[in-house]
């Protein structure tokens, strides 16, 4: 696939070097250059952006009389520098809310603080094991650099500042594989991969929390069912499940998808691998520490609407605040709704959908009607929108808006007087940021209703247009054991139009990796 020829961006932007490539050049003889290569620099790039981006909340200043004993430096976060800079990271601030400073173990450490209704709640690492592990690591290895620096005089810096570039490091890593694992699998497209790599949602929110980890497991659990090993896939749907509990949708669009094709056995071969991975890691800290193990769940259930959910905006615009019991059951309704929806359009499609795509509807159908939808949050739809939505000003328009949320919300933690927006902005830039990604989904449902509309199943042609039938759409070229089945049960009218059956699948050539 050349996207100099056939997308519109890149055509475009290849006039500055001469425009697209031409009938006769020699294309894929470099052994340097390989395209998942090309795709790392990009990524590397948009990476060290996000990276400068945060750097400005790590300056350090003397220690103050707030700064503890003996310690001479301190975060420079005077004049609320985090927010005006538009720098805030959680990675920073849980180095000390979680005790992490003070090398707490996670799950077994508790602290108080004072709830909402101003009880004293004991409180314990609130993230999912795999998350907090990782940053239990991270913290483990900042101490050591500590002892290396006062043993032997290796150069160092605060401990939080260690902690954050040492997490970024592993973080970076984490989005590295989003990007090969999403490139292969986008097979004969893998340059569309490029939209991930330099998305601004990256730029912007790649270091704002810990959510690679779970895009990651991810974009390797679709890799690995595009390349037929559904118990793999369920590994790392288990491993992105004990990250982040988004993961575990997927066995919901496999179930659908599945059932359409009468491939069950796979299925369950997936969700099994899933489940016994997900108590594989969850089961120590569950047995040893189950106080601490229950937070993530017991703090989600009594968790408000956050600032970026759509039921603030209704609270907001009606004049009243929700009942968390009430808002949550909505909210779990409201899922339950959307996976169903989309069951309904898979099982009535004139052609059963692409996992990507369904992938990314329900993923987006799920922050839609969360309560909570923090910003960094957008990112788990980066790869799949890439995979799902060939669209490449579509998408970057939505990339766009979605990273410009960031601005008005920081504004909300400023002190009155400096604010540099009104709230107002923020509610419209999340409205406006919610009616894209249902604009988005529409994109999709379209698509999966018009299949001749989807470029994903437009076979592949060479220089001189020979190959196979343009007007013969190809399956699912990333279903793994889908594409090309048959279906099974489907919901269709009797009588409805049956689409063409696809050709054979194209021998899955994947480009050199490095």
């Amino acid at each position: 696939m050349l996207p100099s020829r056939t997308d519109v961006v890149a055509r475009e932007a290849s006039s500055v070097i001469g425009g697209p490539v031409g009938r006769h050049a020699a294309i894929g003889r470099s052994r340097a250059w390989t395209p998942i290569r090309v795709l790392f620099l990009l990524a590397l790039c948009g990476l060290a952006l996000s990276w400068f981006g945060k750097a400005s909340c790590l300056q350090q200043a003397p220690a103050d009389a707030n700064s503890p004993t003996g310690t001479e430096l301190r975060l420079d976060w005077d004049d609320q520098r985090q927010y005006t800079n538009l720098c805030y990271a959680d990675i920073i601030g849980l180095f000390g809310a979680e005790r992490l400073d003070e090398g707490a173990f996670p799950y077994r450490t508790f602290w108080f603080e004072d709830g909402p209704d101003g009880q004293q709640i004991k409180r314990y690492m609130e993230y999912p094991v795999i998350t907090g592990m990782y940053m239990y690591g991270v913290a483990t290895v900042a101490r050591a650099w500590e002892s290396a620096h006062e043993d032997w005089g290796v150069p160092a810096a605060l401990d939080v500042v260690l902690f954050f570039n040492l997490a970024a490091l592993g973080l970076a890593l984490f989005w590295l594989v989003t990007i090969w694992a999403t490139a292969l699998t986008a097979r004969a497209r893998i340059w569309a991969a490029w939209m991930a790599a330099l998305s601004p949602l990256v730029v912007v929110h790649a270091f704002t929390n810990f959510d690679t980890i779970a895009t990651a497991m991810v974009a390797l659990a679709l890799l690995s069912w595009a390349r037929r090993m559904p118990w793999l896939a369920g590994v790392f749907i288990g491993l992105g499940a004990a990250a982040k509990l988004y993961p575990a949708l997927l066995l919901v669009v496999l179930l659908v998808l599945c059932l359409r094709a009468g491939r069950l056995r796979e299925f369950l071969q997936t969700a099994a691998a899933a489940v016994l991975v997900w108590i594989a890691v969850n089961l120590p800290i569950l047995v040893m520490y189950p106080r601490g193990w229950w937070e993530f769940f017991r703090f989600n259930s009594e968790r408000a609407p956050e600032s970026d959910s759509l039921y603030r905006v209704v609270s907001r615009a009606a004049g009243f605040n929700w009942d968390v019991t009430v808002l949550n059951a909505l909210s779990l309704g409201l899922l339950v709704l959307v996976a169903v929806g989309i069951g309904v359009v898979a099982l009535t499609a004139p052609q059963r959908p692409r996992v990507a795509q369904l992938a990314f509807l329900m993923v987006a159908g799920f922050l839609l009607v969360n309560k909570v939808w923090s910003p960094q949050y957008s990112l788990w739809l980066v790869p799949l929108a890439v995979l799902a939505i060939p669209h490449t000003r579509l998408l970057f328009a939505w990339m766009v808006v979605d990273a410009l949320v960031w601005v008005p919300r920081m504004s909300l933690y400023l002190d009155a007087d400096r604010r540099w927006l009104p709230d107002e902005w923020f509610t419209a830039a999340i409205v406006v940021r919610a009616a894209m990604v249902i604009a988005l989904c529409a994109v999709v449902i379209w698509q999966i209703w018009h299949p001749a509309d989807d470029l994903m199943r437009r076979p592949r042609r060479d220089d001189r247009g020979t190959g196979p039938d343009p007007d013969q759409l190809l399956d699912d070229p990333a279903g793994g054991v889908l594409d090309g089945a048959p279906d099974r049960l489907t919901l269709r009218r009797r009588g409805a139009a049956q689409p063409a059956a696809p050709p054979p699948t194209e021998p899955d050539l994947a480009p050199t990796a490095p």
